[in-house]
């Protein structure tokens, strides 16, 4: 595996739910050694993204859940053969990356600011990858 590139597995909750993966990102950081540089955060899922987000409120989750839920909502007329079209428009639109620029040995985030993984096609094993670049 390359030098500083981390893979985490999650078990996710629910058929939408987001999942704080700061505890994550700050073991990575802290085994990487690096203080300064970039920290980019890929999911390699076509139904789940990554999103930087408000941790103080677990309504703001709520309200974030029911309004793609609400925007954008599992039709029958969606030809995916599936039937979870409304996932990968989810994860299109969210983006299945982050880059956090790292300064002094940290993540810099806003004071309200968190970084979570969110499925829309759950719940399900997942995984996410961490890349450290020092700079």
């Amino acid at each position: 595996m390359s030098q500083n590139l981390f893979t985490y597995r999650i078990q996710t909750s629910g058929k939408q739910s987001l999942t704080n993966i700061d505890v994550y990102l700050e073991d990575a950081l802290a085994k990487s050694g690096v203080k300064d540089g970039i920290m980019v955060v890929f999911c390699p899922h076509t139904t789940a993204a990554i999103t930087i987000n408000e941790n103080a409120d677990p309504d703001v989750q709520k309200d974030l859940n029911w309004g793609y839920t609400d925007t954008f909502p599992n039709k029958g007329s969606y030809h995916h053969v599936e039937g979870n079209s409304d996932a990968h428009i989810k994860s299109s639109l969210t983006g299945v990356s982050e880059t956090i620029i790292v300064t002094e040995g940290r993540m810099l985030l806003g004071i309200w600011q968190s970084i979570y993984f969110w499925d829309y096609d759950g719940p399900r094993n997942r995984k996410f990858h961490v890349k450290i670049i020092a700079g």
